[in-house]
């Protein structure tokens, strides 16, 4: 038999966090966003975007991509985990 008095501590849950919902595809208004918003940038990386354009962070990989091969903006730092692009500044 248990003891009356002790019983079994009941662990809480932790609060759930509600998980962001995030774009997985461009449309027709994310798309001009990114073109107009991203050349004003002076720090541009894949957290930014998703931060900023609440993207999913596949897409934001897949759109600096793209903006890089237009010469919107230009690559600073490249390393596999973590790339860091800056807005191209015409040259004169």
């Amino acid at each position: 038999m248990p003891p009356a008095g002790k019983q079994k501590k009941k662990w809480s849950k932790g609060k759930v966090k509600d998980k962001a919902v995030h774009a997985v595809i461009l449309d027709k208004t994310l798309q001009e966003r990114l073109n107009k918003d991203v050349q004003s940038y002076r720090l541009i990386t894949v957290a930014v975007l998703v931060d900023r354009l609440k993207i999913n962070g596949s897409l934001a990989r897949k759109a600096l991509n793209d903006l890089e091969a237009q010469g919107t903006i230009k690559k600073v730092v490249g390393h596999n985990t973590c790339n860091i692009y800056t807005r191209a500044v015409a040259q004169e």
